[in-house]
């Protein structure tokens, strides 16, 4: 049997038994569909929902990790696999067998690490391994929405109702196409409750959304789902951003009268262009980072958070993007959280950092894993509000000549 003959068989049986695989049940299928293919004592690590850990998948005990190695994501190799992104070479193997870590990724979403050993002397071994690693992902991503085993597995303490809604009703933390890298991350993680963040694609537009609802609660977690579902439904009737935004304050005044309101930020980036248009209600602007180094704010006039009913006037704002500009949604919880003397994290460290970690090109979702450890770092460990953060990537479009890289500071909002 040649090696893609081997792969092909591997793939299409592993995805014929997946079918009726519960997330438990995925460590012995991934071993043995690995075993009948060459590959060795395949393992599957998954990450932590703040990304500082990696656990074991096997199958046993109510969090399905019963009995199975950890890692840290800082000072392992697979945590340095998971962290860059790219396959390792391990220690063991056995012998006649090298061993690998292999990120498994959904699109560009890290979820976890495989541990697999590889034949010596196989061409076609280490592509089948990184092969076995997507389709790991694919079913991972499959079965964990019913699963509370590995809602388990991926927690280290318990989370708030307010919480549980709002990581349900996220979209993944990172996205990224030939045109565009989106990512986002929620602190603090197990108690976020009036934050959320949004993207969507609709054909060449890309929607990103973020909100701040008042309050620390469960009642500010339900007014940013309000928020977030009249958005939706609001969008994919392709309502214009002014209309959306206008649209959410009436929802979230029939539900709550004036006794709740939300800011945000909502745009839309066509991504042939690189034009991007936006309503800013009461929120902190964007940020905008052009060559890697110049940054600005996106002003904007002012209009009322939504659920206010100021009458402010709501102004549709547009700024004409380069290839690889990078634009930063944010909410107060990451420019405000405080040290013990009491001085904020504040916007010029916040956007510093970000500018320091392009220049070390790292990838996009380690980047803010390490932005918010920081935040927290700055903060002893622990945050009074809610902090997020949507990062956006235009990569540009290579088919359309008129585009050049930027080579100038942004003209702002």
């Amino acid at each position: 049997m040649t090696g893609t003959e081997a792969m092909g068989r591997l793939l299409g049986d592993l995805l014929e038994y997946a079918h009726m695989t519960a997330v438990e049940e995925l460590p012995a299928l991934l071993e043995s569909h690995a075993a009948a293919a060459g590959l060795g004592r395949a393992r599957l690590f998954v990450a932590d929902l703040r990304e500082q850990g990696l656990r074991e998948l096997t199958g046993r005990g109510p969090d399905a990790g019963e009995g199975g190695e950890r890692f840290s994501v800082e000072g392992s190799l697979p945590g340095r696999a998971f962290r860059e992104t790219r396959v390792l070479a391990g220690h063991g193997g056995g012998a006649g067998h090298r061993r690998q870590w292999v990120p498994v990724l959904d699109g560009t979403e890290r979820l976890g690490v495989l541990r697999v050993d590889v034949p010596d002397g196989s061409p076609d071994a280490d592509a089948l391994a990184e092969r076995l690693a997507s389709l790991t992902g694919l079913l991972l991503v499959s079965k964990r929405p019913f699963s509370d085993s590995y809602a388990r597995l991926v927690r280290t303490r318990p989370m708030g109702v307010a919480a549980e809604m709002q990581w349900k009703l996220m979209p993944p933390t990172a996205f990224a196409n030939d045109r565009a890298v989106v990512a986002a991350r929620m602190e603090p993680a197990y108690e976020v409750a009036g934050d959320a963040y949004d993207y969507a694609v609709a054909h060449d537009t890309l929607h990103l959304a973020v909100f701040d609802a008042m309050g620390h609660d469960s009642a500010a977690g339900l007014t940013a789902n309000l928020a977030v579902a009249a958005c939706r439904a609001q969008r994919r009737q392709d309502t214009d951003l002014v209309t959306v935004s206008q649209r959410i304050e009436e929802i979230l005044i029939e539900q709550f009268g004036h006794s709740r309101y939300v800011t945000g930020v909502l745009a839309d980036l066509d991504t042939r262009t690189g034009t991007l248009t936006w309503v800013n209600r009461g929120h902190h602007p964007p940020v905008l980072i052009r060559g890697g180094r110049w940054t600005t704010t996106l002003r904007s006039p002012p209009a009322h958070p939504m659920g206010t009913d100021l009458g402010l006037r709501v102004t549709l704002c547009r700024e004409q993007l380069e290839p690889g500009d990078r634009l930063l949604f944010y909410t107060d919880g990451i420019t405000e959280a405080r040290d013990r003397d009491g001085r904020p994290f504040g916007l010029a460290r916040f956007t510093d950092f970000v500018v320091r970690r392009h220049a070390d090109a790292r990838p996009v979702p380690e980047m803010l894993r390490r932005l918010m450890q920081a935040v927290l770092d700055h903060h002893s460990g622990r945050l009074d509000d809610d902090a997020t953060v949507l990062f956006l990537e235009w990569k540009g479009n290579a088919r359309n000549p008129a585009l050049r890289p930027a080579d100038g500071a942004p003209a702002g909002g």
